[in-house]
């Protein structure tokens, strides 16, 4: 006979009793489909014990795992007398691995190949996997997952900021384990969009290279074939065109050969202005405080806004106002405010000039700040102790080429397109990328 009482009640089959929470057994059984048979991680990932003792005159490959499944990467390199814990565990390719600590937060994946051999500590635990039950693309994808972490979290136990995860219940955790052949299909389907998504990442990345072309052809840079780029913010130059023993030394044969080549000083009608250092923010205002963590690199703001407790008039930015950077690691970065960004004063390590319109474009001036030429005198000028700076007055010796305002104008509208189908096709990665993880789950989880 089925009463009140026993219609409210949820049973749990003993060998599912992985301990007395009863948050942990509700959520964790909420999330799966029935499609798929749930099996315990444990049944499928065998605990490596290759455990070494640590010698003075070994050099060792030491592992760190990044949070949210982004990867299993090389930490360091160091010697066996400068390590403490002389008892570690050694890892090999293809093997799971999580942090102990960070485990909640996603710290997890697979050892790749160049990490063989590498060294890791027992605050990581590394697991031999058994390939003909489970993909390891599929548990890394499983793995991965929000509803996974959730597992996780419930899974850790200690102080904020320090959970451990407990092995006993991770190894309890059940997920959804298709056949060998569903695996292979659900992986192959996320990859094929995950192809999509990066070959659109590649189509903004040629843009963006486009450029720099675009730059040095419009402006008449001389010399720029003498200085390659070999990554972000490096630069090489030949020993003959050497002409300082300084690494700006090599960027003044970037000037032009069609225009003025001056300063940011001769296009400033205003001394370097600070912002304001507020204390109170997230208060209701209709006044937008803008930090340089709310700039994008594209001069853009982000979505995100912070209001200020108090408004101080003598911040409040107006159409066309320029500002730069100057400390951290964003040192340099410029954005130029339009009224359309809404009412808003600017952060204390901002610097806001005022540029004479009369000689030059604030937009070309922004789209020429995001130049190599202005980047690479940003690399040699900051100065790096504490953290990277360089104070407003500075920033009016940075080198600036000036063509007629009808090429400014030119170069605007041309550079103004480029950013808007960048902007598009970066759109369109992130969709494309949202859909592999949402299509993934659909198909193991009853969101």
């Amino acid at each position: 006979m089925t009463t009140v009482a026993t219609q409210k009640m949820d049973f749990v089959a003993f060998n599912d009793l992985v301990n007395w929470s009863v948050r942990y057994l509700q959520e964790n059984r909420s999330y799966y489909k029935n499609t798929f048979s749930l099996v315990r991680i444990g049944d499928f990932l065998k605990r490596n014990r290759n455990i070494i003792e640590i010698q003075d005159d070994v050099l060792y490959t030491r592992v760190t795992i990044r949070l949210y499944t982004k990867g299993v990467l090389k930490r360091d390199e160091e010697w066996g007398r400068s390590i403490g814990t002389k008892r570690q565990f050694v890892v090999s390719p293809g093997q799971f691995i999580m942090s102990k600590i960070d485990a909640r937060n996603g710290a997890f994946g697979l050892v790749p190949p160049e990490l063989d051999g590498a060294v890791t500590t027992a605050d990581f635990l590394s697991y031999n996997v058994d390939t003909e039950r489970i993909n390891p693309e599929f548990l890394t994808l499983v793995s991965s997952t929000k509803e996974f972490l959730k597992i996780c979290q419930n899974s850790s136990s200690g102080t904020t900021g320090r959970q451990r995860v407990d092995e006993t219940q991770f190894l309890n955790i059940k997920i959804p384990l298709p056949s060998p052949a569903e695996q292979a299909r659900i992986v192959d389907a996320y990859n094929a969009r995950i192809d999509e998504a990066q070959q659109l990442a590649k189509q903004a990345e040629e843009l963006e290279k486009g450029i720099e072309d675009y730059f040095v052809e419009k402006l008449g840079i001389e010399g720029h074939d003498i200085i390659q780029s070999t990554g972000p913010r490096f630069y090489t130059i030949s020993l003959k065109s050497l002409t300082r023993w300084d690494v700006w030394s090599g960027r003044q044969l970037g000037s032009s050969s069609l225009y003025d080549n001056l300063t940011l000083l001769d296009i400033i009608k205003s001394k370097p202005m600070y912002g304001a250092n507020v204390s109170g923010i997230d208060k209701i205002s209709d006044t937008r405080y803008i930090r340089i963590t709310d700039i994008r690199e594209d001069g853009e703001l982000n979505d995100q806004i912070v209001s200020p407790a108090e408004v101080d008039e003598r911040f409040l930015l107006t159409e066309g106002d320029f500002l730069i950077a100057r400390s951290g690691n964003t040192v340099g970065k410029t954005y130029l405010y339009k009224e359309s960004h809404g009412r808003a004063i600017f952060a204390g390590y901002l610097v806001k000039y005022i540029i004479d319109k009369s000689k030059a474009l604030p937009e070309y001036v922004l789209y020429f700040t995001k130049s190599f030429i202005f980047k690479s005198w940003i690399d040699s000028n900051q100065k790096v102790s504490g953290q990277p700076n360089i104070n407003g007055q500075e920033f009016l010796t940075a080198p600036i080429i000036l063509p007629p305002i009808e090429v400014q104008r030119e170069i605007v509208l041309y550079m103004s397109k480029i950013r808007t189908r960048i902007i598009n096709i970066q759109a369109d990665f992130l969709f494309h990328r949202q859909q592999a993880i949402e299509e993934f789950e659909s198909e193991l989880f009853a969101l």
